[in-house]
């Protein structure tokens, strides 16, 4: 018959409901185990909606407002308003009482008169590679890459930039030259992104000699992707003469289009004519998202400069390859055999210098790495680490969470992802050492702009060979390395990965000087990754 309490359900004769065992109190029980259950489903619900909430970029916002101010253990500048650096273009004052500087004030003098003008017009239209393939692209003055810029050290460059048909807005960057905060082709940092159009007006001394190239930092992960970009080459001021005759002196651009690779825009051998016994520098240039190797196939070489920075006491080599990261550039030296040689980049590309006709075997990519921690001569550096001003760690990790309200797995940057990165602030003048420590699971070429870091470890290694000078350095899975620099250069810079979709995914951090301001704002018209 049925038990107290439960006049719907019928209790078997043979397993008698227990007076000490009463079926009413499990009601209540049954609440509360219900109750807890939609709570904690609440739970569940509630934080990742929070996250996805706190994940939310606003419509736009100044470089000043993202991130999280790191001083490097360095006294914090007095009277700075927004992390201690301005903000938003809003005048603050510095610690003496002076008006803060607006990045667009950090240009050269208006009444110097340009030593070489050049316009360059960016397109969208489709790209005629080497072999007749044609692929839908960007296009500078009609090609791409875009035309080769040389320039002598020392002479004021005067670049116009003029967007007749790139939808998105564009800009350029000059990667690889400590130019002026100003001048740095960043929009939303130090311009507005040049809407169809419209133009722009770079100005910068070239002060370093050396292997540069220039790239949109608009929409950067795509329009760099299609070729929005060109090579610039810095000639010393006091000539390179070498022997009875001058080096030849070749830029190798790479870059791939639709997974074609292509050197100078052309798919498998590129030729340059050179006589036996004579010297050629071969400039490469790495311009697309991952790493690539270079080796010679057919003669020993010397790897003279990286980054645009010469090394001391390069020696010759053989059956070794150089790793060139993304945005890196590595100047190569030989002498041409009766036979010629192949600077070899992988992908069934390469350049050949020698005599018409010669035709040197390819070898293939040799299993030695040159190691540039110990490569040259020790030299001295004008810099100073172990009395560093600040010390800064860039930490890199992976984790999943919510990026502007999309899920997925996204990097972060000493714990945090964007726009809650780190503002490295500095002040002119102080030395500064950054640890890049990478456990992300995959490598990444760290790009700093506006200045060269200075190699002084891997992984706990001191580097004992020339001075390496980096402005692009690749940071393997696991891997630690130390750098250090002056802070020689005032703006607003990136600290990015260079292989663009990751910075696009969140890997980027500033380097802002102490008193410099920016009127742009990232969001909008300008998306700079």
């Amino acid at each position: 018959m049925p038990g107290p309490g439960s006049p719907d359900e019928p209790v078997s004769a043979a397993r008698p409901v227990s007076p000490a065992r009463p079926v009413r109190p499990v009601r209540p029980l049954r609440r509360a185990v219900v109750l807890l259950s939609v709570l904690a489903a609440a739970g569940l619900v509630a934080v990742p909606a929070w996250s996805w909430q706190a994940s939310l970029l606003p419509s736009s916002y100044g470089a000043h407002d993202m991130g999280v101010v790191d001083l490097g253990g360095g006294p914090a500048p007095q009277d700075h308003g927004g992390h201690g650096a301005g903000a938003g273009g809003h005048e603050t004052q510095d610690g003496h009482g002076a008006a803060a500087v607006s990045v667009e004030a950090l240009a050269p003098p208006a009444d110097r008169p340009a030593d070489v003008s050049i316009t360059l017009t960016a397109r969208a239209e489709p790209v005629e590679l080497g072999d007749g393939t044609v692929v839908d692209g960007y296009t500078v003055n009609g090609t791409s890459p875009g035309p080769e810029i040389r320039v002598v050290q020392g002479q004021l460059v005067e670049v116009r930039l003029v967007n007749e048909s790139v939808e998105g807005g564009t800009t350029l960057h000059w990667h690889g030259v400590d130019v002026p905060g100003g001048m740095d082709g960043v929009a939303g940092v130090t311009q507005d992104a040049v809407r169809v159009g419209g133009e722009h007006v770079y100005r910068f001394v070239a002060e370093d000699a050396g292997t540069y190239w220039y790239h949109s930092h608009q929409l950067s992960h795509e329009q760099v992707r299609r070729g929005l970009l060109g090579a610039l080459v810095v000639e010393p001021a006091d000539g390179t003469p070498a022997g009875d005759a001058p080096a030849a002196d070749v830029v190798a651009l790479v870059h791939q289009y639709a997974g074609r690779r292509t050197m100078n825009g052309a798919t498998g051998d590129v030729r340059h004519l050179a006589e036996p016994g004579s010297t050629v520098r071969v400039r490469v240039v790495s311009t697309d998202n991952g790493a690539l190797t270079t080796w010679v196939s057919g003669a020993p070489f010397r790897l003279l400069a990286v980054d645009g920075t010469d090394l001391v006491g390069p020696t010759e080599l053989e059956d070794v390859g150089v790793q060139v990261t993304a945005g890196a550039r590595a100047d190569l030296e030989l002498v041409v055999p009766p036979g010629g040689a192949r600077v070899e980049v992988g992908g069934g590309t390469a350049l050949v210098v020698g005599p018409a006709g010669a035709d040197p075997v390819a070898e293939p990519r040799p299993y030695e790495r040159l190691d540039l921690l110990t490569y040259g001569t020790p030299a001295p550096t004008g810099l100073d680490p172990s009395r560093a001003d600040r010390e800064f760690g860039y930490r890199i990790v992976r984790r999943p969470g919510f990026l502007d309200g999309r899920p997925g797995l996204w990097w972060t940057v000493n714990g945090r992802m964007l726009p809650d990165v780190p503002m490295f602030l500095v002040e002119e003048g102080d030395v500064v050492r950054m640890t890049i420590t990478n456990s992300s699971g995959d490598g990444h070429p760290m790009h700093l702009h506006g200045h060269h870091a200075l190699v002084l470890s891997r992984d706990g290694e001191p580097a004992t060979g020339s001075p390496w000078w980096v402005d692009s350095l690749h940071v393997g899975d696991g891997e630690t390395y130390e750098i250090a620099f002056l802070a020689d250069n005032p703006g607003v810079w990136m600290d990015h990965c260079h292989n663009l979709p990751h910075a696009a995914e969140g890997l980027v951090a500033h380097l802002a000087y102490a008193g410099v301001t920016t009127p742009f704002l990232l969001g909008g018209v300008n998306e700079p990754e």
